[in-house]
């Protein structure tokens, strides 16, 4: 798809909070909206924080990336979302505080809202009845393509509502155990994959599998798929998947081929996991990374 039309992300914007005592910038709609910011393709983000001094600093923040600012809500309720992660064996584990801001995110008038376009949501931030209706009143026209990211988040996930919302996205991502948690189960992944889109033929399926690299099925039922060389650097793998996702949204919006955006995106997902937490503040790590991997796009 090609398209003109600012790239929607709905969903939470949150901090993480290491055992380290570091707090960091985060939540995957946050993420990827910031990567795409600095891609340059302006997304329009929807989210709600608290009235607190990490809301601020999230406001704060996107102001200074120069992100658009007149669809961050703000709530004087309930506190700006938090995560406390601990690394065990070098995977993160997350403890995710409930009735956060961004549980509650409104349906109310957005400035400049696009009409059309790429409409990506997560799970996680559906999880709260209030923000579940302002989503699904949005997207409730069809007029948005929908991009589906699955993240299984204990206790916060239920599979009757995922699989509902999965009828209506065009493009689903998860990774390779939540592909199996929710029921297809084949040993064999491009199998489960197959079970998968007999289910839900309106989407293509991104499946990624950590060092094994991911694997594309599209509607007419071919595979893509990259394995991304060994990694050297590794500081956290937190954010890695949102890393992942930003590029493919933006080679989905650029038209570029599913190889090449595979490629990148594997390659962006891997600078990220060596730098601690999801994002970086520095814009000379897009420009060079830009440099090196965009050309001739």
């Amino acid at each position: 798809m090609t398209s003109t039309a600012k790239p929607i992300i709905f969903g939470e914007a949150l901090f993480d909070c290491f055992d380290s005592g570091e707090q960091v910038l985060g939540g995957a709609p946050f993420n990827i909206a910031w990567h795409l910011q600095a891609l340059g393709d302006a997304p329009y983000f929807i989210t709600k924080v608290g009235q607190d001094v990490l809301g601020k600093q999230i406001i704060d923040q996107a102001c200074q990336w120069g992100m658009t600012t007149e669809s961050l809500q703000t709530d004087a309720k309930h506190p700006t979302g938090q995560v406390k992660i601990k690394i065990i064996d070098g995977e993160p584990h997350y403890d995710i505080c409930p009735d956060s801001a961004y549980d509650f995110i409104d349906n109310s008038p957005m400035p400049e809202r696009p009409q059309q376009g790429l409409f990506y949501h997560g799970s996680l931030a559906l999880r709260h009845p209030h923000s579940r209706q302002s989503f699904e009143t949005l997207v409730a026209n069809g007029q948005y393509q929908l991009f589906m990211d699955v993240n299984l988040r204990e206790p916060w996930w239920q599979k009757a509502s995922l699989l509902k919302w999965m009828e209506s996205a065009r493009w689903i991502k998860l990774n390779h155990h939540e592909l199996h948690q929710l029921g297809f189960s084949n040993p064999l992944i491009k199998n489960a994959m197959l079970d998968f889109q007999q289910q839900f033929p309106n989407a293509q399926l991104i499946v990624t599998r950590g060092e094994a690299g991911t694997i594309v099925l599209t509607q007419d039922g071919h595979f893509f798929e990259h394995t991304p060389p060994k990694i050297n650097k590794i500081i956290d793998t937190v954010g890695a998947g949102d890393a992942f996702t930003a590029i493919y949204i933006h080679g989905l919006i650029s038209n570029w081929p599913i190889e090449e955006t595979l490629k990148i995106a594997q390659a962006f997902a891997s600078q990220i996991i060596g730098i601690r937490g999801a994002i970086s503040t520095d814009p000379k790590l897009y420009k060079t990374f830009q440099t090196a991997h965009f050309k001739n796009k």
